[in-house]
């Protein structure tokens, strides 16, 4: 696997995510530990007095709600889970803010939904509030809005989620707290041999590979998740940091330019903001494919999708969703924002723009996808 270079890229970082996992924030989900919520808020005072700007993306809620309800186990029905996240919620934040403000610092509560960044007015409504929060000085306190989210709209994992904000706030790094000490060429549980990979490109397609199973039952995500958040993540030129939350000091030591964990880094130009939010924020509904001419217009000319390049559809989408692009082999090469419904897409399939209107008796738009609204991947 080729490798970027070793320096530190938390070390110059000005706005971070920090991420931290239920294993670091919860008595083995017994309820919160909250000797490590009072850990965290000190290592990331040290980061604000040192001039930096954090957001902190924390998991618990639904742990803390499972210890308050008597429950052993992570419930796998939805509306238990928003049952315990809302019991919970209550202690978590509740507990943040008393650690936060013997260090001076105020805090504050952001829930969201995958729907929230879908609507272009509530997304860009969350990124003013979540820069302005900041620039008071403000700690937001990120989670996943678990007492309305349905199955279609959820985020499932707080690593997604930190990738979102990443995102959406145009921070430096994402860094990933969890209870290993970063990512291995193999689960190092079952294989004895596993390395740990100090240094690696997001967005590489071997460390999908390399990403085992999800970890505990109290959580929801696993190693997989962390590094598909760093390619996310990556797309607006941010950097990510797997690493462990039980190393003494981890944040403080990061920022000093100490190596800690797995470094993975963005390869990839910034994204334009309204790219990012269709390439990340918006639920793909439908997938086309595309013939080889149709993705080398794409990919390599930089030009609009014509119906007469794709060959095959698949789902249901409305006029404005987005939908993916596939080549002929399956890999997926760009999203866009789609001008026609499925229904009129499947009937205009093969077709010359030309002849889009003797198919549908009138013609909206060119394009299935106009460049402008299309993002590479």
């Amino acid at each position: 696997m080729n490798r970027p270079a070793a320096e530190s890229v938390v070390l110059g970082a000005r706005r971070l995510v920090v991420k931290v996992g239920s294993s670091l924030v919860t008595n083995g989900g017994q309820g919160l530990d909250l000797t490590a919520l009072a850990r965290w808020a000190t290592e990331i005072s040290a980061l604000v007095r040192d001039g930096r700007q954090v957001i902190l993306v924390s998991s618990g809620a639904v742990a803390e709600g499972m210890q308050r309800l008597g429950w052993k186990r992570r419930p796998k029905a939805l509306h238990e889970l928003q049952a315990a996240a809302a019991v919970g919620q209550m202690g978590l934040v509740q507990a943040y803010e008393t650690c936060f403000r013997r260090h001076g610092l105020g805090t504050a509560q952001v829930l969201l939904t995958h729907e929230d960044l879908a609507d272009r007015k509530r997304y860009l409504n969350a990124r003013s509030t979540l820069r302005t929060l900041l620039e008071l000085g403000v700690i937001p306190i990120i989670n996943e809005n678990d007492t309305v989210a349905t199955d279609e709209i959820r985020f499932g994992d707080n690593d997604t989620l930190g990738s979102l904000v990443t995102n959406l706030v145009e921070a430096d790094v994402l860094v990933i707290l969890t209870d290993q000490p970063g990512l291995y060429s193999a689960d190092p549980r079952t294989d004895p041999s596993a390395t740990l990979i100090a240094d690696a490109r997001a967005g590489d397609p071997a460390l999908e590979a390399m990403a085992g199973g999800a970890g505990s039952h109290i959580g929801s995500g696993g190693m997989l998740t962390k590094v598909l958040a760093a390619r996310r993540a990556s797309r607006s030129g941010a950097h990510t940091v797997i690493a462990s939350g039980r190393e003494p000091g981890v944040l403080t030591r990061l920022a000093r330019g100490e190596r800690v964990g797995s470094q993975l880094v963005a390869q990839t130009m910034t994204l334009a903001a309204r790219k990012q939010w269709i390439a990340d924020h918006l639920q793909v509904r439908g997938r086309l494919t595309l013939d080889a001419g149709a993705a080398k217009a794409v990919v390599a000319d930089g030009k609009s999708l014509l119906p007469i390049g794709v060959y095959e559809i698949a789902g249901e989408f409305e006029r404005g969703e987005v939908v993916s692009c596939a080549d002929p082999a399956g890999r997926e090469i760009a999203r866009g924002l789609i001008n026609y419904n499925a229904t009129e897409a499947r009937r205009i399939l093969r077709t010359a723009t030309s002849d889009i209107e003797s198919r549908l008796g009138y013609i909206d738009e060119a394009e299935l996808i106009h460049r402008d609204n299309l993002v590479l991947l």
